[in-house]
């Protein structure tokens, strides 16, 4: 049986790439989602 080929190192470095910006955005949408109820939180201290 033959070994499965490796990755190679730019293919890892690629990926890795791939899941930090699926990351970045994940965190940006639960950033905005916090700050919309901040305000509404805000708005509603107001009334």
């Amino acid at each position: 049986m033959r070994k499965p080929r490796k990755k190679s190192f730019a293919d890892l470095v690629n990926e890795n790439k791939q899941a930090l910006m699926m990351d970045a955005e994940a965190i940006n949408a639960i950033e905005e989602r916090i700050e919309s109820r901040l305000e509404i939180k805000r708005m509603d201290k107001a009334e």
